[in-house]
């Protein structure tokens, strides 16, 4: 049976992909805020805000998986 070596990532490429999925994370959170805004001017301000909140607890996921990279890089 013939071995099959894994294909290891470039820095570089590493990065790329990081950004392509953290960019995922920055659109969502930005458009569940929005949306939470649109609630907010629309309906009841307590319905738009667990928006605005359920997005800021993404951007601060998407920030902490940020810092978490970085750590590893510099190392």
């Amino acid at each position: 049976m013939p071995r099959r070596f894994k294909r290891h990532l470039t820095l570089d490429q590493e990065f790329e992909i990081m950004k392509i999925v953290l960019d995922k994370f920055l659109w969502l959170g930005f458009a569940i805020m929005a949306f939470g805004l649109y609630v907010c001017l629309t309906a009841t301000i307590r319905e738009g805000f667990y928006y605005i909140l359920s997005g800021i607890v993404i951007l601060l996921l998407f920030v902490w998986i940020i810092v978490k990279e970085f750590e590893i890089i510099t190392k």
